[in-house]
């Protein structure tokens, strides 16, 4: 079977990796015309690990990463807002929870698949998908290429997707009313007391930053704002400095230790459910099917568990297609949807500017039972995944970090 996939992210590339392990023979085709190093840093959750696990990436990622024990929650103002025990997540999913740079993370699994002799095209920027007088998909680069595969994996992003934009007609991204400053800080000396994710919340405001190691640290500054003002200033570190001047240390420390010139300014935007991921013998995986807020905690976990799921559909369906794409959607539909839900419903909370509504929101978070919180996590991160933990999981109900923080 000929199998093509647009995009060389995390999603396309571990599915690459998956699918290879399995005997299949893909191709990457990529738009950039080099490896990405773009955005700052991701958390991968103990779902994410025991596919790095399957795929045999996790000795590296555990060389890159650093090991976080757990998540501390202040205000504005410093006052502790209780947090999440990581060490008691990780014993209870049975896998270690990482935080590695982006950049990093693309650059091992990269490393996988060129080892194991998959092609990956540089250069190919996708222009448009149709369909062959036979029904086949045929995609069109700006390059002039084309590709006829037998499948044809969609895994090209969320906001500029030719795939999901054949499957899906007009789905534009959606601007969920918040921006994100993000950067990478490093210093000679410890920029933080241990290596765990601190999370500040304010109103309207939020700045969160994720050791790697105590001299490595990525982090996001986030604010409610029209998309109208979504704009960068000359100046960009220095917004971001004023913004959170007289926030409780590390934060300003951690933004005077980021080049001025590595700080990035991201208009926020998600992506409505589909009800369909496939069309023909096209799939959508990645952000280009489901692609959560930043605060679902879960955007580069559920590209690797598409990854692991894809395969095992497609050996169960003989290499049927139509069967895979029925199962694959099944599967997968529930979960990234419920978890995008409660991304929205977490930057909901996170950003209100109502004084009484972010005090309301702090004693929520205060109350809540550390326990019950990884006991909700395991459930629901772990829902379809034969791990540890989770083998007798109930459906995600409420699994995300949208259930750490409630609106009821």
């Amino acid at each position: 079977m000929e199998i093509g996939i647009l995009g060389g992210g995390i999603a396309g590339l571990s599915v690459a990796l998956a699918l290879r392990k399995q005997g299949y023979h893909p191709r990457v085709y990529e738009r950039r015309r080099e490896p990405a190093t773009m955005g700052a840093g991701v958390t991968l959750w103990p779902n994410a690990s025991f596919v790095l696990e399957e795929l045999g990436l996790l000795q590296d990622i555990d060389a890159i990463g650093g090991r976080p024990l757990a998540m501390h929650r202040q205000d504005a103002v410093g006052n502790a807002l209780g947090g999440l025990d990581i060490a008691l997540l990780d014993r209870t999913m049975g896998y270690p929870t990482y935080t590695v740079l982006r950049r990093d993370l693309q650059a091992v699994v990269l490393d996988h698949v060129v080892r194991a002799g998959i092609p990956v095209e540089f250069g190919h920027r996708a222009a448009g998908i149709e369909l062959d007088a036979h029904g086949r998909a045929v995609a069109h680069f700006e390059n002039g290429a084309n590709i006829r595969p037998d499948l044809l994996i969609g895994a090209d992003g969320r906001m500029d997707s030719v795939a999901r934009k054949f499957v899906a007609g007009d789905n534009t991204p959606v601007y969920q009313g918040f921006v994100n400053w993000i950067g990478v800080a490093q210093g000679q000396h410890a920029l933080v007391d241990d290596i765990s994710i601190q999370d500040f919340w304010g109103a309207g405001e939020r700045f969160g930053c994720v050791a790697i190691r105590p001299q490595l640290v990525y982090w996001a500054a986030a604010q409610a704002r029209p998309l109208s003002e979504a704009i960068p200033t000359a100046d960009i570190r220095k917004e971001v400095e004023d913004l959170f001047a007289g926030w409780p240390e590390p934060v300003a420390q951690i933004i005077r230790a980021t080049p001025a010139n590595a700080v990035r300014l991201i208009a926020v935007h998600d992506l409505e459910p589909l009800h369909t991921w496939n069309r023909a013998n096209v799939l959508l995986v990645g952000d280009a099917a489901h692609a959560p807020l930043p605060t679902s905690g879960q955007g580069a976990c559920q590209a690797l568990e598409d990854a692991w799921h894809l395969v095992r559909c497609l050996d169960g369906a003989s290499g049927n297609l139509d069967e895979t794409f029925r199962a694959f959607t099944e599967i997968r539909s529930p979960k990234t949807a419920k978890l995008a839900e409660q991304g929205r419903v977490f930057a909901r909370g996170l950003f209100a500017t109502d004084p009484e509504a972010c005090r309301l929101r702090n004693e929520r978070a205060k109350a809540s039972d550390p326990v019950r919180d990884v006991q909700v996590l395991t459930a629901g991160w772990g829902q379809g995944l034969p791990m540890p933990g989770c083998r007798d999981s109930t459906p995600a109900q409420e699994g995300g970090f949208g259930s750490l923080y409630r609106t009821e």
